[in-house]
């Protein structure tokens, strides 16, 4: 279906999912690439594995995919990463650490987006169902913009970084703001960031107005 729409794909490909692609994996001599990284903790070893051509399923009309695995390891042994990937490009020496982030961001965007929306205090979920026509992709699309609002002001806005520093859990950061705006009035959101610093008894920032 991916392909009819002219779409590359890097998708999980399981042994539990996909036996006979593994059938054609187990026992070969592959090709290997090896990479030592330093994460800032931990000497970590990336273990690529893969191999193009590769039957998805049985049948002479079997679509041929490329494959590919990542194997992380510390220096003692430990597995902290395994996974394994099919895809449509051609997967070589050069383009397998490549493909395989490509292939881990896809889980990165559900759970640093996605799975924020959901149980970050943003309530997407709540609004599924909302409306006949345009509502409810109306109202996701403003809880992507909030949360594209929010991590803009991680980046530039100095009051914000201080107070998420200091109420580190978006639930509770929320439900502050919402007690405020409840009961009081404020002039402009650089007024309420400050009245809150204020009454945590936090220093303001240099630059803060």
């Amino acid at each position: 279906m991916l392909l009819v729409q002219s779409f590359n794909f890097i998708l999980v490909c399981r042994p539990e999912s996909h036996p006979t692609l593994y059938e054609h994996i187990e026992g070969v001599d592959m090709p290997t690439v090896v990479v030592n990284k330093w994460t800032g903790k931990f000497q970590e070893t990336h273990t690529y594995r893969y191999l193009n051509g590769l039957p998805i399923k049985d049948g002479e009309d079997a679509l041929l995919v490329n494959w590919c695995e990542l194997t992380v390891t510390r220096a003692d042994g430990k597995i902290v990463y395994k996974n394994s990937f099919a895809t449509n490009h051609t997967i070589t020496a050069q383009t397998v650490a490549e493909i395989v982030l490509a292939g881990r961001t896809r889980w990165k965007v559900e759970n640093e987006n996605n799975n924020t929306l959901k149980t970050k205090s943003y309530n997407l979920e709540h609004n599924f169902g909302h409306g006949k026509e345009h509502l409810a992709s109306f109202l996701a699309t403003l809880n992507i913009f909030s949360l594209l609002f929010h991590t803009l002001l991680e980046l530039v806005d100095d009051n914000y970084q201080l107070l998420r520093s200091h109420l580190p859990t978006r639930k509770t950061f929320f439900n502050d703001l919402r007690a405020l705006t409840r009961y009081l009035i404020f002039d402009s959101w650089d007024h309420l960031l400050t009245f809150t610093i204020q009454g945590l008894e936090l220093d303001l920032p240099p630059n803060s107005s």
